[in-house]
C-alpha cells in the first residue's frame, strides 16, 4: 500500500518545529523506521510530516555532568559506538539487539522511546536506568521521568504539540553492574520476552531492580533486592554465576508471575513468556551482581 496524502515540511530550528506541531494532525519524522511502515499500511494518516533532519541542535550526543544526553536526531548506531555512551553500559549492552544494523543506522533513540512499543528494548532501558525525557512545546519545556513517560502500548504522556528533544541517561556509578537479555524468534525481531537488570553493591548492602519488556503493555519494573539478598545468603557473598542463578530460580518465578500480564498472542502464550522471563531474570540478575562486585573491587584497587 501507499501512504495517504500529506504535506511535508523540513524546519531548520526547534522553534520552527514547535510552530509546525501546533497545527492539527502534524506528526514528527525522525529516523522513520517505525513511522514509515505505519504510513505505508495507512494505520496513521497525518496531515503534515515535520522532518527533524535539518535541525542541528537535535543531533548532539554529549556528556553532561552525571548524565549522557541523547538528542532527538541521534541515531542508534552512533550511540552504540560513540565513546561518550561507554559511561552508560546498559545502553551499550542493549543496542546490538535493536533491529538490524541498517535500522540502527537510521533509527533514533528518542524515536524508539516516543513510539513506545512494549516489545522494544530502549523504553525498557530508559525505565531501568530512571532516565529523564525532555519535552518541549510552544508553551514551554518539562522533564518527565521514564517511569511516568510510558502510558501503555504505543502510548506516552506526550501532548500532540510536544517534541521529545532529548533523553538523559545517568552515568554508571562505582559498584553498579548491569545485565541484559532477550528471546526473539530471529535476531532483530521484537522480543517475546526481555530483561534489563541493574545491581548496586557496597560493603554491606545490595540494591537490585529489573525491567521486563515484551510481557506487558509497557516496561514492567520491579525491585528484586530482597530476592537477591536471600539468594546470596544461600550461596555466600562470592558465588559463581551458575550457583547464584540456581538460587534465584525460585524467586524469579514469583517475580515473573507479577510482571508478565500479557494474555498471550500468536507468537507466545502467557505461560511461555513467564517461563522465558524466569530464565532471563535469574541469568541477568546474576551477571549484573557479579559485574557490580567486580566494579567495586576495581575501584578499590585503583
Amino acid at each position: 500500500m501507499k501512504p495517504a496524502a500529506f504535506a511535508y515540511v523540513r524546519p531548520g530550528t526547534v522553534e520552527e518545529v514547535l510552530a509546525e506541531l501546533g497545527r492539527e494532525g502534524a506528526k514528527i519524522l525522525a529516523g522513520g523506521q517505525s513511522l514509515v511502515p505505519v504510513l505505508a499500511m495507512r494505520l496513521g494518516r497525518p496531515s503534515t510530516l515535520v522532518d527533524l533532519n535539518a535541525v542541528p541542535e537535535l543531533k548532539e550526543l554529549s556528556r553532561d555532568g552525571g548524565h549522557v544526553r541523547v538528542a532527538a536526531m541521534v541515531r542508534q548506531r552512533q550511540v552504540q559506538y560513540d565513546p561518550v555512551s561507554e559511561a552508560v553500559p546498559l545502553l551499550r549492552l542493549a543496542l546490538p539487539w535493536v533491529g538490524h544494523r541498517e535500522i540502527r543506522s537510521r533509527g533514533t533513540v528518542c524515536g524508539s522511546l516516543a513510539h513506545a512499543d512494549p516489545s522494544a528494548e530502549l523504553p525498557a532501558i530508559a525505565t531501568c536506568l530512571d532516565a529523564t525525557m525532555t519535552l518541549r512545546s510552544s508553551r514551554g519545556s518539562r522533564d518527565v521521568a521514564a517511569c511516568e513517560f510510558f502510558a501503555g502500548a504505543m502510548t506516552t504522556v506526550m501532548e500532540p504539540d510536544e517534541l521529545l528533544t532529548a533523553v538523559r541517561f545517568p552515568v554508571a556509578a562505582a559498584g553498579e553492574g548491569f545485565g541484559f537479555g532477550e528471546v526473539a524468534r530471529r535476531h532483530g525481531d521484537f522480543a517475546l520476552a526481555g530483561v534489563a537488570a541493574r545491581v548496586k553493591t557496597d560493603a554491606d548492602h545490595v540494591a537490585a531492580s529489573i525491567t521486563c519488556f515484551g510481557v506487558s503493555d509497557r516496561p514492567a519494573k520491579a525491585d528484586v533486592s530482597a530476592q537477591l539478598q536471600v539468594a546470596l545468603e544461600q550461596t555466600g557473598r562470592a558465588p559463581s554465576e551458575p550457583d547464584l542463578r540456581r538460587a534465584l530460580g525460585e524467586y524469579a518465578e514469583e517475580v515473573a508471575a507479577q510482571v508478565v500480564d500479557t494474555v498471550g498472542d500468536a507468537h507466545a502464550s502467557q505461560a511461555y513468556r513467564r517461563q522465558l522471563t524466569v530464565g532471563l531474570l535469574s541469568r541477568e540478575i546474576s551477571r549484573a551482581y557479579l559485574k557490580s562486585v567486580n566494579s567495586r573491587h576495581e575501584v578499590s584497587s585503583a
